[in-house]
């Protein structure tokens, strides 16, 4: 190996060590939460601490942005100095991050965390986003209550159920969650979103891609969210495709992470893709030229 060669190996390796994936995530569960608190300061004069977390988001998109120009960069330069190959590498190694399972949520597994108090909200919604009925009441007649539990399976176990084209197996495995594990999904499929969509076109998604993924997978996603209000999967399609979001209006906090979680299955069946790929241990899927939307 020339020493040239060697350079372009370590500018490589820098790429890829990038904390791409843990930014993003960090940025979508910030988003997540500014979303629960704007949907509460509804009813409320109190800001609640939005401004602060508005503050917060707009610093992990910059950290994000400067993360994606500094390996745009790196590959640039590999090509000006004639190594292609490690140019045109993916940097993006670390998309699966938020599917590994925290070990501080492992180590306190013990401990069952109290029910939620704000009553079954997060029941009611998936019932109007996927049509499905929340599960019947308890024998004393109050409602029942989603379980806690882990994100990532929820994941896998809602991307089975899309590619089996089942919405009531959909609107079952989220019934069963409570509304923090249900939200959770917003952040954990961003990154995943992110390099489904780019496998799909074949490249990294820009504006100019915004129309072709919204053929690819509006039909579906609205054929298993039928309750869900149009302007959130556009939303998020224009999120990935780093596109102006035409929507003001706040989403309803759960519809976000319902969406995501479906077009993460989605994606996956547009792929021939198989929900386990989602699994960290999983080996890491080839990435294709680009199919036809």
């Amino acid at each position: 190996m020339s020493l040239l060669q060697e350079l372009g190996a370590q500018l490589r390796a820098t790429s890829e060590e990038l904390p791409t994936g843990l930014v993003s995530i960090a940025r979508e569960r910030l988003n997540s939460a500014a979303e629960l608190l704007n949907w509460v300061r509804q009813t409320s004069v109190d800001p609640l601490g939005v401004p602060q977390l508005g503050n917060a988001v707009e610093q992990a998109e910059s950290a994000a942005a400067a993360l994606r120009l500094a390996q745009d960069a790196i590959a640039s330069y590999l090509a000006a100095v004639g190594l292609t190959g490690e140019a045109a590498a993916p940097p993006d190694t670390d998309y699966k991050a938020a599917l590994k399972p925290d070990e501080a949520g492992i180590s306190g597994a013990q401990k069952q965390p109290p029910p939620e108090k704000l009553g079954p909200w997060w029941q009611s919604r998936v019932a109007e986003l996927t049509g499905e009925a929340a599960p019947p009441e308890k024998q004393d007649g109050t409602p029942q209550q989603g379980r806690s539990g882990d994100t990532a399976e929820l994941l896998r176990r809602v991307a089975a159920g899309v590619r089996s084209g089942d919405r009531a197996r959909v609107g079952r495995d989220l019934h069963e969650v409570d509304a923090a594990t249900g939200l959770g999904l917003s952040a954990v499929s961003s990154p995943v979103l992110q390099r489904l969509a780019a496998d799909l076109l074949g490249h990294e998604p820009g504006p100019d891609d915004l129309k072709r993924l919204q053929s690819a997978a509006g039909g579906r996603v609205r054929a298993l969210l039928p309750g869900t209000p149009p302007d959130v999967l556009d939303t998020m399609l224009a999120r990935i495709c780093r596109s102006p979001v035409t929507s003001s209006d706040p989403a309803h906090p759960a519809d976000s992470a319902v969406t995501a979680g479906v077009l993460t299955g989605v994606l996956l069946a547009r792929l021939g893709r198989d929900p386990s790929t989602l699994d960290p241990k999983a080996p890491e899927p080839l990435r294709p030229r680009g199919v036809d939307a």
